[in-house]
């Protein structure tokens, strides 16, 4: 079973390391500082071979008589053992060598000095002088290290040796009692300090194994937590703070060396249905296997993957070219299409789960920001999502709209109503059941400070991707009821409304106080819903259109025929009007294309709603539109585009006709 990086990182957490047994402490404890051990025991056995060679002076003062041989027996010995003792080391034999070579010194230093001082005749020197004897004894227990077997083997050796010798010489049945007991007493003195040294350094060496271990595992659950604190929950990539962590030293790396980088932004498309449809367990596990399949494709460029948002995930990779970033990106979308993972509740045709990809990289330009490269992958990534999913995307300099050019207009639009920048032109729609009714539809105009005019088709949709959409919107609907409802020029006017303000909260409420406003009855508007990719139905989009038509607005469903949700749209709403898009009407000089047209008017006329047609530039076309009985007709060559003072004072009328007001979007001819 896989877990999560939460759960993984929650183990790590709780896990304490594995204690070693009282066996393999032991045998860790021999071993422990074994260079420090090698180090202190040679220092030692060079410091006890230099005095015991300096205690040959006493020799000399005190027992004369055997002097050469006691110092004869001191120098031989003592070289004996430093050169057994360096042979030792440059072989690099164990510590429990050079231990056993010390006490052995130590037990032979004070035999071969007994074997020819208990022979001078110099007795009372020697029985004062037998007491330097313990200093062996001491040195065993005290002076080095030994482990506690080795020093009581060693001091009792000590201890034999002197008992021994006492049968050699007796000063006297008190000096015997009296230097025996001392030797006792102090072997069993220093043995007994020395077994509690070494019960205290073994003491030592538990708390400082134990302290270790509970450090290694501090900093085991330190690394944890900095690995959480830099990945994300879900599926173990970086999250966002690691991830403007490694962006600035890429960035850095641009600044100081030159080295370009890019920056990817890839996010699931229609996440959200996704979610609603197979519940979240089944989308954490689709994200789970999004971002695996990403991490792989993108290794061959050694780039790196973080979660940037809910379904957006970030990639960075050292790829300074436009041709580099294009294929970076396709391999992206490429490799999650692939995944074949089913996604059956989409409704543009596709029944899998993608990716729609946005693509920037550095280049020498001026004010070039960190923030400005993310920016740049982010309209790449909106531009995708704008061409119809799954698709990727690179920013372009020279496409206006995703160059700077878009930010000034973005800047512009901010001050476009208080600056008086944006107006509107209206075009007639004509009415061919014979009825005379007055209709139009607004075209929203926006010009520069410059009095240079900007196409719809390029500040609308950057309207929409910056939100000032939602004010546009609402000064739309009031300058369309003062200019043209309120003194009634016209009977009826329509608005076609973006799919970001019907999911705004409280927009129905907006539009209601408009009309409270001008004193507009809501049957006087029509709002349109343009049937596009970017549409998605959602309860909360329906509940919005429901309370429109409270208001009795009339709703109209735009370009009918442009995007896969039209069956679904007129299925789940009741329209009024259905305007069929311009391209079939265009097409309708072919007979394929003449039938095609036809069957879409009988479809919608099983439906109930009237059907407009739009995009009449032509009187062939008119009189075709007439012979299939169509409801009223929108295009140049029935009326164009006009001010609001023609149809003040009648210019626009011509002979009646039935039409719309509409925010102006990206549609060519009549429309623009």
């Amino acid at each position: 079973m896989r877990h999560t990086f939460a759960e993984t990182v929650e183990t790590d957490l709780q896990e304490k390391l594995q204690r070693p047994s009282a066996h393999q402490l032991r045998r860790l404890y021999e071993v422990n500082d074994e260079a420090v051990r090698k180090k202190a025991t040679r220092q030692g056995l060079w410091i006890a071979v230099a005095v015991y060679i300096l205690f040959s002076v006493n020799d000399i003062l005190l027992i004369p008589d055997v002097a050469a041989y006691a110092v004869a027996a001191r120098v031989l010995l003592g070289t004996a053992a430093l050169i057994l003792l360096e042979t030792q080391i440059y072989r690099n034999v164990a510590i429990k060598w050079l231990d056993a070579t010390s006490a052995a010194a130590l037990v032979l230093g004070f035999a071969v000095w007994v074997v020819p001082a208990v022979g001078t005749t110099h007795t009372q020197s020697l029985s004062y002088y037998m007491v330097f004897g313990t200093i062996f004894m001491m040195g065993a227990n005290l002076f080095f290290s030994f482990r506690f077997r080795l020093s009581v083997l060693a001091s009792s050796a000590v201890l034999i040796t002197f008992l021994v010798s006492l049968a050699a010489f007796w000063p006297g049945d008190m000096y015997v009692l009296a230097f025996g007991t001392f030797y006792i007493s102090c072997f069993v003195f220093t043995a007994y300090v020395n077994w509690k040294l070494n019960r205290e350094r073994y003491n030592v060496f538990l708390n400082a194994q134990e302290a270790r271990t509970q450090q290694k595992e501090a900093a085991l659950r330190g690394e944890a937590l900095l690995r959480m604190s830099n990945t994300d929950y879900l599926t173990g990539l970086e999250n966002r703070r690691a991830v403007d962590q490694r962006l600035r030293q890429y960035w850095n790396g641009w600044l100081t060396d030159g080295k370009g980088f890019a920056a990817i932004l890839a996010d699931v498309d229609f996440f959200k249905k996704y979610n609603d449809a197979y519940g979240h367990q089944e989308g954490d596990r689709c994200l789970i296997q999004v971002a695996s399949a990403i991490r792989e494709a993108i290794e061959p460029y050694m780039g790196s993957i973080g979660r940037y948002g809910g379904e957006e995930f970030i990639i960075l990779a050292p790829v300074d070219s436009r041709e580099g970033v294009v294929a970076l990106s396709e391999a992206i979308r490429q490799t999650v299409e692939k995944l074949d993972l089913v996604h059956e509740e989409r409704r543009d045709g596709t029944a899998i789960v993608t990716v729609s990809v946005g693509g920037a990289f550095t280049r020498e330009q001026n004010g070039a920001k960190l923030e400005k490269i993310i920016h740049e992958a982010d309209r790449a990534l909106y531009n995708a999502k704008a061409s119809g999913r799954n698709c990727a995307r690179v920013f372009d300099p020279a496409d206006p709209e995703t160059s700077d050019e878009s930010e000034n207009i973005a800047a512009l639009l901010k001050i476009a109503v208080k600056q008086d920048l944006v107006s509107l032109v209206y075009q007639p729609i004509v009415s061919l059941t014979g009825r005379q009714s007055t209709s139009v539809e607004a075209l929203m105009r926006l010009r520069t400070l410059d009095d240079i005019m900007i196409p719809p088709s390029l500040f609308i949709p950057i309207a929409e991707r910056t939100g000032t959409i939602l004010e546009l919107g609402r000064w739309v609907i009031r300058t369309v009821c003062r200019d043209l409802l309120v003194d009634n020029h016209v009977e009826t006017a329509s608005v076609n409304v973006s799919p970001i303000q019907l999911k705004t909260p409280g927009f129905a409420a907006s539009v209601a106080a408009i009309l409270y406003e001008t004193g507009v009855a809501g049957n006087r508007l029509a709002f349109e819903i343009t049937e596009g990719l970017e549409m998605e139905i959602h309860s909360d989009l329906l509940r919005c259109v429901n309370d429109l038509k409270t208001l009795g607005i009339k709703i109209w469903l735009d370009d009918f025929g442009t995007g896969f949700a039209g069956l679904s749209w007129l299925r789940l709403i009741d329209f009024d009007t259905v305007k069929i898009d311009r391209s079939f009407l265009h097409d309708s000089h072919t007979p394929r294309g003449k039938t095609m047209l036809q069957d879409i008017i009988g479809l919608i006329r099983h439906r109930g709603p009237k059907i407009l047609i739009e995009g009449v530039e032509t009187e062939e076309q008119l009189l075709l539109l007439r012979e299939l009985k169509i409801d009223a007709v929108q295009g140049y060559h029935v009326g164009r585009p006009a001010s609001v003072g023609s149809f003040r004072h009648g210019m626009a009328d011509v002979g009646g006709f039935s039409g719309s007001v509409a925010v102006a979007r990206r549609k060519p001819g009549s429309r623009g």
